[in-house]
């Protein structure tokens, strides 16, 4: 089953048991969906769908730092709640182990031996670990990597 398909079906479910903060995030994940498609003129795939929800997590996370900063407890929890029913269609996160493997063998397979090869290494992980692990997490290891 398509991760749309499983979204349409988890949002009619929703409605009939009366969910209401559910129903709420899986339309604005919907919304976000049906915008891209419209922008780019395409029907989007699982990849392009988790590319949007890995979008609507992280801004997500941006918005509960700046309402903790701010004290907004109140609405820091409402974007918690969001979060939490955004990340349930993400596949599972993958380890520090299994991420460090997957840099190793990436390095491997291209050559890489120092900074200036970053960029090409991230083009061989970002399809590889998209959707599974936080680039930015990988990112810095790889810098790590490389550095030492």
């Amino acid at each position: 089953m398509s991760l749309k398909t499983q979204l349409t079906d988890d949002m009619k479910a929703a409605m009939k048991a009366g969910e209401k903060a559910r129903l709420g995030v899986i339309r604005l994940i919907n919304a976000a969906i049906k915008q891209k498609e419209v922008d780019e003129r395409v029907e989007l795939d699982d990849a392009a769908v988790l590319a949007v929800l890995e979008k609507m997590v992280k801004q997500r996370r941006d918005s509960i730092s700046q309402y903790d900063a701010a004290g907004r407890d109140d609405l820091s929890a409402i974007e918690r709640d969001e979060m939490a029913i955004i990340e349930h269609y993400l596949p599972a996160k993958m380890g520090e182990a299994e991420i460090a493997a997957a840099i190793d063998a990436a390095i491997a397979q291209t050559g890489a031996t120092g900074a200036a090869d970053m960029g090409k290494l991230m083009g061989v992980l970002k399809p590889q670990l998209a959707g599974k692990a936080d680039m930015s997490d990988v990112s810095k290891l790889v810098k790590q990597k490389l550095a030492g």
